[in-house]
This record gives structure tokens, sequence and C-alpha cells, in this order.
């Protein structure tokens, strides 16, 4: 098996809101949300999720036009197309626009949607714009645009509207209590810095007609962000602060000078690494976020008590809910967080 980089997965520009709202849906929205770890930028197109150990991909173009025609929708698929025509085996084709002309769709309040929902006529619409751009790319073999390859591969894809806002796909991340929930100011930031992010990642060196032999390799290059990389970008921006990279937080200093002097690196390195295990754990997120909301309200409501006393007011099936905790990590947990908000 091999890879080649062509120019069609190449672009210079920056990151558009669509290609970070189709990250932000990959992220949170779709079936397979949980088990998607890695998002790499501009390497097999726009985006391609890519679970732990890349055995599994999800390949997803994305383009914002608002009222795109079928014909305009074929022409989309293209490097979707090519990837299907590639070595690699993707478990999906994902396209992900801005909106569709009411000539596409056969119920049009279906806003993810495979080929069934999708109008005779319009279908052959997109057959046409599919066969018309691959033709007029110069990287294709004519002999692999066949009908029957065309229908096998539209009997794959899945069509995704973009029918959310900045500031939804943003919240969607943080599956805690509505009143911890920034406004939308603060939201709307978070979404610019992750579309920064992975505006970075286009950024990086040019890959043209660099071959691959496994999709693993194509992490050697760096083109990628990870679900743990912007769950900690939302989480900095709540408590404003980063509780990886500023050091001891003050409310923990008391705590923390009572570790013996020979304990006191290590056991701090092991605060920082169980929180980083919690806000990582894509199998206890949405209690990851309860138990911050829990900490969050409890500091608010106690604002002149210290971390002891918060801890032992937390609710306690809320604690144990989130395995990656314990008494030390937890209380550092709750420092950073009394720190972040000024308390």
């Amino acid at each position: 098996m091999s890879y080649t980089v062509r120019a069609s997965e190449q672009s210079r520009n920056k990151a558009s809101d669509t290609e970070t709202k189709a990250l932000l849906y990959l992220m949170s929205f779709h079936d397979d949300s949980d088990d998607i770890f890695y998002f790499v930028v501009d390497f097999f197109n726009d985006l391609t999720g890519m679970d732990r150990f890349s055995n599994k991909l999800w390949d997803v173009q994305s383009k914002g036009v608002k009222n795109a025609s079928p014909k305009v929708v074929g022409k989309e698929l293209v490097t979707l197309y090519k990837n299907y025509c590639s070595d690699i085996e993707f478990y999906q084709y994902i396209l992900f626009l801005g909106g569709v002309s009411d000539s596409v769709r056969v119920n049009t309040s279906q806003d993810v949607f495979n080929i069934t929902n999708i109008q005779t006529k319009a279908l052959e619409k997109i057959k046409q714009g599919l066969k018309e751009e691959c033709i007029a790319k110069t990287y294709f073999d004519e002999t692999l645009i066949s009908e029957c390859n065309i229908e096998d591969f539209l009997g794959k894809v899945l069509f995704v509207i973009d029918n959310k806002t900045r500031c939804e796909y943003v919240k969607a991340i943080i599956k805690i209590h509505p009143q911890i929930v920034p406004n939308d100011e603060v939201l709307d930031g978070i979404f610019n810095e992750i579309r920064a992010k992975q505006s970075s990642k286009k950024d990086m060196y040019a890959l043209e007609g660099i071959t691959i032999q496994t999709t693993d390799q194509s992490l050697n290059y760096f083109r990628h962000l990870t679900n743990g990389e912007i769950k900690l970008f939302v989480l900095g921006r709540i408590i404003n602060r980063n509780p990886f990279e500023q050091g001891c937080p003050q409310p923990f200093i008391p705590i923390y000078n009572q570790f013996p002097p020979e304990r006191r690196k290590d056991a701090f390195a092991d605060c920082q690494i169980a929180l980083s295990r919690a806000l990582f754990n894509n199998n206890c997120a949405e209690s990851f976020w309860k138990l911050f909301s829990n900490i969050y309200h409890t500091i608010v409501a106690n604002p002149n008590c210290d971390v002891e006393k918060i801890y032992h007011q937390l609710d306690k099936r809320t604690m144990f809910e989130c395995p990656n905790f314990d008494v030390l990590s937890l209380k550092y947990f709750i420092a950073t967080i009394m720190e972040g908000i000024g308390l």
C-alpha cells in the first residue's frame, strides 16, 4: 500500500469557518466521535479523522457554499473519490457542506444523510459533476472513472449540512451545566483559537509528492491536532490559565509545602499527569465536565474556603465517576480552577 500527497489536498489558505466546523462536527456530533483521536489537516483531504492507532480513517471534504446545486455537490466530491480509488481503505467519506439547493434532498429536514435521501434527478447531476471534475484533474487514471466505481463510492458517502453556529459547535465540547458555559464572546474566541491552530498546520512546509506506505506515517509530519489538545484550549480559556504550563497554583502551595522536599517534584508531576488523563479520557468526558461544574460552583458559593474545605464539600458520587483523579490530583485541579477564576 502507498499514498502520495497531491496538490488537491494542499492549500496555503487559512482554515475557513467551515473547515473548523467540520472538525468540531467530527469531534462532538458524529456517531463515531468517541473513537476519533487525531484530526489530520490537509494531508489526505481538508480534514481526516483518525482513531488512536490509525486503524480507522474518516475522510472529510468541507465546502462553505450555502446553496450548492447537485452538479456542484458532485464536483466537490472529487477528492473523496480520489481517496476512494487509492490504496488506502477509508472507514467513511464525509462531504460537509454549508447548504444545498432544494432540488438535492428528498426530505429537506435531514441534515445528515446518504444517497437514499437524494432525489433521482439530483443524483444523476451529482454523478455528472463528479465525472467532469475527475476528468479535469490531471492525476486521475480515467479507467477509474467508471459507472460501477462511482455508484459504489456514492453509496459510502455521508452528506452533512452545517446547521449550527460557531458557538454551538464549541458548546458541544463543554459537557457541563449550562450555568458554566461561557458567554458567546468567549465561545467565539475559543472557536477562533481552534481555527488558528488548524491554520497553523496548513502553514507548515509543503508535502506535495510525499509518499507514505501506511496511514500512521502521516502523523510523522505533525499536520494534526488531537482531541485532547482541543479540550485543553477550551479548559484553558474557561479557567484563564493553562494548567500544565504556569507552575504550581497559589492555592495549592500550602499542600505542596507539606510534601517531603525530595517528593515535591514527582508528586506535582503526578498531579498534572492525572489531570491530563482525566481531561483526555474520552470515555469519561461527560463526567469530567460534570466534576468541573461541581468544583466551580462550590468555589463560587464558598469564596473564603481553601482547597481542603472545597474538596470535602464536593459531591462524592461525581468524584468517583472520574477514575483518573486521586485525592492529591483532585486538590490540584481545585486549586487550578480557584486561581483561574480569581478566588
